[in-house]
């Protein structure tokens, strides 16, 4: 056999090499990488996650603005973003196209939509064109987009014009509170996303506690979006923002906007401000101003930003008198029935007039204080010292500030620097204060001398936790006057409403009564050269409560400058809105009416034949009150007759035989005392009218002789009044002459 000669193959050998060396090179280029990670010294890791992670932004809720009850004030709705598709790659179909091709057209029909210039549209579509960008929007304006607007936009069938859902800060009262609450919009952060901030209001004092913090999610997807088969989600949660609950009653509110409304169109005044607060916590129920604005518009929203019940200071006029009163009868200086010379007061080279120049001759401080007379405060000023009235108007918070619950709060200025100055601060006129230290000072009044720091906020809760981060509770300031001072100046404000001489008898509320003082206090010209002349130039306004018994409610009103007819007076348009606010707040708050109230009643027996000393007993169990005429014994006759229904508490008259005893008559009525007389037989004199204020035969004496007996009655404003001619309702202070 021929043996076989090897051949070396040199092609297979270099094959080999070749492949080989590929081989070792890739493997240990695997081997390199799974060690370390790195490619060209870039993390695998960190490629792979920008290649197919993902994150998605979950968009936080700002807190809800919620009023005492529950209701809604301020809330995140649903909205819609304007956006135009300007890049012609987005359109495959020229017939169909996809994208804004005509600018000129849909800047002009977008400008009818939305708040932006056509000219500002079209530049900003066709300079987006120019960089070559797939879409442009239009910032704020193509923001909080309504559902209705969107689907007129769409009607439109503009190319290229799209729509993508958004949140807009929603007021669904309108024109509600809108100084106190403010409004919240969206605004083009720094990275060039949107943000809802508070601007105003308590949308802005607030505006950390109610804005949330956007979470988000995390997950690895395909080139094309698509989440990749076992993948992991990473989810962070938004954390919504915390929602704030009011002190303010959105009924009680709602009843005090649609009074100013009606007031400030019919009077056309400056300005207007009005504040509702419980005078036994401190809580305000209801706060507003006019002008006005529309929070979702911002509609009416000029250059006043300022809520005026805190952060505008104003001479109060004769409200201030309230406080001047309270200090002269807690230190034992106001005596009601002194009489004084009404007109002028004169203190150094300066002449204090009433507001009707001349007075009303000498009458009665408490006449004084009901006509609002300027001479009567300085009188007592000098009596009880300047000194205890700085004291007091201290006390009552004035020249501090009160400490609510919103920032910005000024103090206003108390003079006292010239013996002027502390005759004019007691009554009103050069110094200045706040309408909530007004209502803050009330609550003393209002309050048996407690008085109560005024608050807004009820609570703010965490919205995704449910756990109260704030809880404000009542708050005493002080007690700047006893129980006992504060319920007489109760009843002697209740008689500015009712007695003949009061200015405030336009303040009378139907099956209410209303203490309450009124204000007219002259505004300072322009250049600080004195005041404003004419009716039409004062801020008329009244400080009360009701009812005047056990206040529920203080109300403030003040309106500047209205235009009044020639036969109106100042207090007219404010008690057009004190009037309506009181009787419909307290219907709501179901505080029945002193004349509506429940009556019990008891049936009348035949008591005739009868012994009068059993009967008197039956009749005290049946509620009802009798008195014996004569020595007691048989009953002769009575009145009234069997089986009448009577009120509880009311007089049956027994006639027996004998000698007659006289009664007490104090507090009795014009009627009873009649039948009285008629039934005795006795010469009684009766002099006035209303109930019985004294008599000249004292109680338990036995009548032996004809001699008359007088008997005096008074009506109930007569407790507090002196009748009087009746004066117009004015409560004109007037500034210092010489």
């Amino acid at each position: 056999m021929k043996k076989k000669k090897f051949r070396f193959q040199w092609g297979a050998f270099l094959m080999l090499l070749l492949y080989g060396g590929l081989f070792f090179l890739l493997f240990g280029r695997i081997f390199y990488i799974q060690s370390t990670g790195e490619v060209e010294g870039q993390v695998l890791e960190a490629k792979a996650a920008a290649l197919y992670g993902k994150e998605a932004v979950l968009t936080a809720e700002r807190g809800k603005i919620y009023d005492r009850g529950g209701n809604i004030i301020a809330e995140d709705t649903l909205s819609y973003r304007l956006i135009a598709v300007v890049s012609p790659k987005a359109t495959t179909n020229s017939e169909k196209p996809q994208h804004v091709s005509d600018y000129k057209k849909t800047a002009e029909i977008l400008a009818k939509y939305i708040d932006m210039e056509e000219s500002k549209i079209y530049e900003i579509l066709s300079n987006g064109a120019e960089k070559e960008r797939w879409q442009v929007e239009f910032g704020t304006a193509g923001r909080g987009i309504s559902h209705d607007v969107m689907r007129k936009i769409e009607k439109e069938e503009l190319p290229g014009i799209v729509f993508a859902s958004d949140t807009k800060r929603y007021y669904p009262n309108g024109i509600f509170a809108s100084h106190l609450i403010g409004f919240a919009q969206k605004e083009e952060q720094k990275d060039g996303t949107f943000k809802t901030v508070g601007k105003m209001g308590l949308e802005s004092i607030f505006n950390k506690e109610l804005t949330g913090k956007d979470g988000n999610m995390q997950y690895e997807s395909d080139i094309f979006g698509f989440l990749l088969p076992n993948s992991e989600k990473m989810v962070k949660p938004a954390e919504n923002g915390d929602n704030i609950h009011l002190t303010i009653d959105k009924t009680i509110q709602s009843f005090l906007e649609d009074a100013m409304t009606g007031v400030y169109e019919e009077y056309d005044p400056e300005s207007m401000v009005a504040v509702v607060a419980d005078p036994k916590t401190g809580e305000i129920l209801a706060m507003t101003q006019r002008p006005t604005f529309d929070p979702d518009t911002r509609v009416g929203l000029d250059n006043n930003w300022l809520n005026e019940v805190t952060q505008m200071v104003i001479e109060p006029g004769s409200t201030m008198k309230v406080f001047t009163l309270s200090a002269a009868i807690e230190t034992g200086n106001w005596h009601p029935n002194a009489i004084y010379q009404s007109g002028q007061y004169t203190i150094l080279d300066s002449t204090i007039r009433d507001h009707n120049y001349v007075g009303w001759g000498p009458i009665t401080y408490l006449e004084g204080f009901q006509r609002s007379s300027n001479t009567a405060i300085a009188y007592m000023l000098e009596q009880m010292g300047d000194k205890t009235l700085i004291k007091y108007l201290d006390r009552f918070g004035f020249g501090q500030k009160t400490g609510i619950d919103l920032p910005g709060e000024v103090t206003g200025t108390i003079l006292t620097t010239y013996p002027i100055n502390r005759v004019t601060t007691a009554y009103g006129q050069g110094s200045t204060v706040t309408p909530i230290q007004l209502v803050q000072g009330m609550t003393a009044i209002a309050n048996d001398g407690k008085m109560m720091q005024p608050f807004l906020i009820d609570k703010i809760v965490d919205s995704n936790t449910g756990e109260v981060i704030k809880d404000n509770e009542p708050v005493v300031k002080g007690e700047p006057v006893s129980a006992e001072t504060a319920k007489q100046v109760r009843e002697i404000l209740a008689s500015t409403v009712t007695s003949e001489a009061g200015t405030a008898k336009n303040f009378k509320v139907e099956g209410y009564e209303v203490a309450g003082k009124t204000g007219t206090a002259q505004i300072s010209r322009s250049n600080g050269a004195g005041y404003l002349d004419g009716k039409n130039n004062y801020l008329y306004s009244f400080l009360g409560m009701a009812p005047a018994e056990d206040p529920q409610l203080i109300v403030y009103v003040a309106v500047k400058k209205p235009m009044l007819k020639l036969t109106e007076y100042g207090s007219e348009p404010v008690a057009k809105v004190f009037t309506s606010v009181v009787q419909n707040s307290l219907k709501y708050l179901n505080i029945k009416p002193e004349d509506a109230a429940q009556v019990q009643t008891a049936k009348v027996g035949n008591y005739v034949g009868k012994s009068s000393e059993s009967m008197q007993v039956e009749i005290e169990n049946e509620g009802l009150t009798p008195i014996v005429i004569g020595e007691g014994g048989e009953i002769v006759e009575q009145y009234p007759k069997q089986n009448l229904q009577m009120t509880k508490g009311s007089l049956v008259f027994l006639k027996t035989k004998g000698s007659v005893t006289i009664p007490s008559f104090e507090k009795w009525s014009l009627r009873n005392l009649l039948i009285y007389k008629a039934m005795s037989g006795l010469s009684i004199e009766i002099v006035g009218e209303g109930f019985v204020e004294s008599q000249s035969v004292s109680p338990n004496t036995t009548i032996v002789d004809s001699s008359p007996i007088v008997v005096n009655l008074k009506t109930p404003e007569e407790i507090y009044s002196v009748p009087v001619e009746e004066e117009p309702e004015a409560d004109e202070e007037v500034i210092p002459q010489d």
